[in-house]
């Protein structure tokens, strides 16, 4: 194998880690293959990471922050539904290892940080449904229905488990989470 010089080897670590559990899945991801995609020694991603289990946390990370940054771009709370499932759709790797705390260290602050953030626009695009003024203890279940019925979606889709619904993802998903507003 040749060396080879990444301007950004963390960077470049976390996209070989993504395609390779796109292509293999997250249990059969070692950093020593890890390092073989990326054309690096084997000893550069637990440089980066400490461990696979440091790298999910890093991969984790990535993920939420995404989420994050896709679920306050929404302009209704039937819009971060629909970018909830599109995130899922198009991060399936990092999707994959968020939800599964078994994987990473659940209590790394960055990782702690990037979940409450995430979290957070999720919870705002609850607070603009009609009911949750006049009743803020709405909020919570209803982020809680819409996260819920979002992640389902996404994972059924996902594992191929839906009937064709011949549409895409993101008229499919609009459809089922139009359900929230009636």
């Amino acid at each position: 194998m040749k060396a080879y010089h990444h301007g950004d080897l963390r960077r470049a670590l976390l996209a070989s880690a993504a395609a390779a559990i796109e292509e293999d899945g997250v249990a059969k991801l070692s950093l020593r293959d890890l390092a073989r995609r990326a054309g690096v020694s084997h000893a550069a991603p637990a440089h980066h990471f400490g461990d696979k289990a440091g790298l999910l946390t890093a991969l984790a990370v990535e993920g939420y922050s995404r989420l994050g940054e896709a679920l306050s771009q929404a302009h209704s709370f039937l819009d971060a539904g629909v970018a909830y499932v599109l995130f899922a759709v198009e991060n399936r790797a990092h999707f994959e290892v968020m939800f599964r705390p078994e994987l990473y260290h659940a209590d790394d602050p960055a990782l702690v940080e990037a979940q409450a953030r995430s979290g957070a626009a999720l919870y705002a695009g609850a607070e603009q449904m009609p009911d949750a003024a006049a009743d803020p203890g709405l909020v919570r279940s209803t982020a809680l229905a819409g996260w819920s019925i979002a992640h389902g979606f996404a994972t059924l889709w996902l594992s191929g488990a839906l009937p064709d619904m011949g549409t895409s993802v993101e008229d499919a998903a609009r459809t089922v989470l139009r359900r929230l507003n009636s």
